[in-house]
C-alpha cells in the first residue's frame, strides 16, 4: 500500500536576490521587465489585481495548495520573510476561494508584499480593508478545506509560468510577471535600452508619428501586395 504523503513539504532556505536586485525592479511597469525578457514572463492573463490593489515588487515564495484547500497557503506564512511575495497555485480551481482577508491579514502581519493565485478569492470588502496588494483568476464566496497535501518554498506553476523560491515576481494593472533567479542580472542588464527605447517612440508618438519606420521599411521593400 502506498503511504499517505506529509500534509506539507516544506523547503525553508532557498538563494534570495539581493535587496539591490529586487530594488533595480521596484516601481518598473511589468511590460519594460516583460520586453527585456524578450517577450514573455507575464502570468495568465486571466489573474487580476483584486479590490483596486496595488503594484508590487518581491522575493517569490511559491506554494501549492491545489484544489479546493489552503493548507499550503498557511504553510508559508511560517517560511515567509519580509518583502515576500506569496504565489499560491490551485492548478486553477475555480470551485473555492484559496483565501480570504483574514489570511491576507495574517500574511501583511508578516510583512508580505503581496498575495498572488491562479485560483479564487473571496472577501472583497476585507481585502479592501487588509490593503495587501491581491491579484487572482476571481471571486467566489465558496471556502476551502485545510488538508493538504501541499508545498512550500518548492517549485510550482502559477498561472501558465515556472515559478522557484528566489524569483523576482512584480504586478501591476497590466498583471504579474516573474523574473527566475537565473535571469535576474541578465534582465536588469537589458534595462536601461528598453526604457530608452520606449521613451524615443513614446516621444515621437506623442510628436505626431503615425507609420513606424520599421513598417514603412516593409513598406517601401514592396513585400507588402496591393489587392483590389
Amino acid at each position: 500500500m502506498i503511504e499517505d504523503p506529509p500534509l506539507l513539504r516544506v523547503r525553508r532556505d532557498f538563494p534570495r536576490p539581493t535587496r539591490a536586485q529586487v530594488e533595480a525592479f521596484a516601481g518598473l511597469q511589468t511590460g519594460f521587465v516583460v520586453d527585456a525578457m524578450n517577450g514573455r514572463g507575464g502570468l495568465d492573463g486571466r489573474i487580476k489585481p483584486i479590490a483596486g490593489a496595488s503594484a508590487f515588487c518581491g522575493v517569490a515564495l511559491p506554494c501549492h495548495a491545489g484544489a479546493a484547500d489552503n493548507l499550503a497557503a498557511f504553510g508559508a506564512l511560517s517560511v515567509a520573510q519580509p518583502g515576500d511575495v506569496i504565489l499560491c497555485s490551485t492548478d486553477s480551481d475555480s470551485a473555492t476561494a484559496v483565501t480570504g482577508d483574514l489570511l491576507l491579514g495574517m500574511m501583511k502581519n508578516r510583512s508580505v508584499a503581496a498575495f498572488v493565485t491562479d485560483g479564487f478569492v473571496r472577501d472583497v470588502r476585507g481585502i479592501r480593508s487588509v490593503g495587501l496588494p491581491c491579484y487572482a483568476a476571481g471571486l467566489t464566496p465558496n471556502s476551502p478545506a485545510r488538508n493538504g497535501p501541499g508545498t512550500v518554498g518548492l517549485p510550482i506553476v502559477v498561472g501558465g509560468v515556472a515559478v522557484d523560491a528566489g524569483d523576482i515576481v512584480l504586478g501591476d494593472e497590466d498583471g504579474v510577471v516573474i523574473v527566475p533567479a537565473a535571469r535576474i542580472e541578465e534582465t536588469i542588464a537589458r534595462l536601461p535600452a528598453v526604457r530608452a527605447a520606449e521613451a524615443d517612440l513614446d516621444a515621437k508618438v506623442k510628436a505626431g508619428l503615425g507609420i513606424p519606420s520599421f513598417l514603412q521599411k516593409l513598406i517601401d521593400s514592396g513585400r507588402f501586395t496591393e489587392v483590389s
